[in-house]
């Protein structure tokens, strides 16, 4: 029997069939008039909207089209929890939607504490190399020393400072989607690789890139402004800010440059003080990079500095912050 036929002794029984009506905000969603009695034989579906006319909502059973009804709508039903059960795919990537959990500063904390960083020792400088003269002036008046308890945390500063990213580690990954999702609000993780990089401040479609200089610890930085209920707010305000009409720059990648500062910081033994007065470095140097970053927001937006005078901008903040005496 074919479907003209099925169609015409369907019409032929009084029954009632749903319309739909595509609603107004554009998309592809249909909203039953059945609805409003309960009825919810039909699923709300663009696809029902071509099948309508040949399913009755009270079929008459044992008669031949019904068979052939009830098959096609057996074979709608399939493909549709078929197509349901695809994940949505991110526009312009080829990964799928998903939404990783949120990485603490600590447990990617303990992801370094438990690695083998043997080989990246070797490659660290924890201080400045001075003249002889230079040296011993700087014993004379310059900062306290560390700490002797406090070298290792030190060290293990300085090896973030070396340590590359590498996509096949998971916490890696946790990483810097934990800090685009803070930024921007997503629930969802993104691609890897995309321009959407750009949208938190990174240069280009690989964050990796941006890394050289200030290693994995850069991301450790960011990770724990945003992830620090006390710091978030000043993270967002100074994103926003980033991403100003005319005073815009680039949140991720002004602060690798931070980042860079604090490890000279610490290699002129400008924050010695506070490491020994508090009993701890990164705790210190993360403070330290919250305190630089807001002197810069604040600097910038008061001033109406441009990404053109970011040179200039890094560059004392450097000179003044590496001067120790104002630090002790």
């Amino acid at each position: 029997m074919n479907r003209s036929m099925i169609k015409q002794q369907s019409a032929a029984r009084p029954v009632a069939l749903p319309k739909y009506n595509l609603t107004q905000n554009g998309d592809h969603s249909f909203q039953a008039d059945i609805e409003s009695r309960g009825d919810h034989s039909y699923p709300n579906s663009p696809v029902w909207k071509y099948h309508a006319d040949y399913l009755p909502t009270q079929p008459v059973l044992g008669s031949e089209e019904d068979n052939v009804e009830d098959e096609t709508r057996h074979q709608y039903l399939t493909a549709q929890a078929q197509w349901d059960a695809v994940e949505t795919i991110t526009p312009g990537s080829s990964y799928k939607t998903s939404s990783s959990q949120f990485i603490s500063f600590n447990e990617a904390l303990q992801y370094f504490q438990t690695a083998d960083l043997e080989e990246y020792r070797s490659e660290i400088q924890t201080s400045v190399r001075r003249s002889r003269p230079a040296a011993f002036w700087h014993a004379l008046f310059g900062p306290p020393k560390l700490h002797k308890d406090l070298v290792e945390e030190r060290d293990m500063f300085f090896i973030m400072g070396k340590y590359p990213f590498r996509n096949e580690e998971d916490v890696h990954n946790r990483v810097l989607q934990t800090i685009y999702k803070k930024l921007t609000g997503s629930r969802f993780d993104c691609s890897r690789f995309g321009d959407h990089w750009q949208e938190i401040g990174f240069q280009g479609t690989d964050p990796l890139t941006d890394l050289r200089g200030a290693g994995f610890l850069a991301l450790m930085n960011i990770l724990h402004f945003v992830m620090d209920p006390d710091t978030l707010p000043l993270a967002r305000d100074i994103f926003k800010l980033s991403n100003h009409e005319t005073q815009n720059f680039p949140f991720c990648v002004m602060g690798i440059n931070l980042t860079r500062i604090c490890l000279q910081t610490l290699r002129e033994g400008c924050l010695n003080r506070e490491c020994n007065l508090r009993q701890q470095v990164l705790a210190v140097i993360n403070d330290f990079y919250v305190a630089v970053y807001l002197y810069l927001y604040q600097k910038w937006k008061k001033d109406h500095k441009t990404v053109i005078d970011s040179s200039h901008v890094l560059k004392g903040l450097l000179a003044m912050y590496c001067e120790c005496h104002s630090l002790v």
